[in-house]
């Protein structure tokens, strides 16, 4: 099983000032869904992992959270995509739980369950928290300028301007 790795907001979705609270909040980046499809067309696992703290605040419900993968789910299906797994963390950040990103209890209690192997693995997001989780679990940090958090990472971390752009640059040339 080849794992990817990818945060939502700002990656696979444009990210919003007031959060994503309903399936109509959210809306695609250009791009993402058909780089995903190809993904997964090419054998990887997509695993999708993200702090979702409008939960902790009260601002959303688990239900409305279910909706929004599920609008994502059926977005990508138009393409022949899908996500194998939607990890987040529903805490506050001042929870100072296990699991917010860049802490990696998420991830590591996933690889229990699974086996999955991340090593090496690409694992895209669009903040420095992103890049630091990816380090911890040993998977390979790329980042990307497509949402609010626009960073600059050590020279070590390839940076692109999207989803897209990264998948194509890192995966699909080197398969073609």
């Amino acid at each position: 099983m080849k794992p990817l790795i990818l945060d939502r907001d700002g990656v696979i979705n444009e990210e919003r000032d007031d959060y994503i609270l309903s399936p109509k909040d959210w809306t695609p980046i250009k791009g993402s869904l058909e780089a995903i499809s190809k993904a997964k067309e090419q054998g990887f696992y997509i695993i999708v992992v993200s702090n979702q703290s409008a939960l902790g605040r009260g601002w959303m419900s688990i239900e409305n959270l279910n909706s929004i993968n599920r609008k994502m789910q059926s977005s990508l299906a138009k393409f022949g995509g899908k996500i194998d797994a939607f990890l987040f963390c529903p805490h506050n950040p001042a929870d100072n739980c296990d699991c917010r990103k860049p802490k990696t209890a998420l991830l590591d209690s996933f690889r229990l369950r699974t086996g999955i192997n991340y090593k090496n693995c690409p694992f895209i997001g669009d903040r420095i928290s992103d890049i630091e989780v990816a380090k911890k679990i040993g998977a390979r940090p790329i980042l990307v300028n497509s949402g609010k958090a626009n960073s600059t990472p050590s020279p070590e971390v390839l940076m692109f301007d999207d989803l897209a752009t990264a998948l194509q640059e890192i995966l699909f040339s080197q398969t073609t």
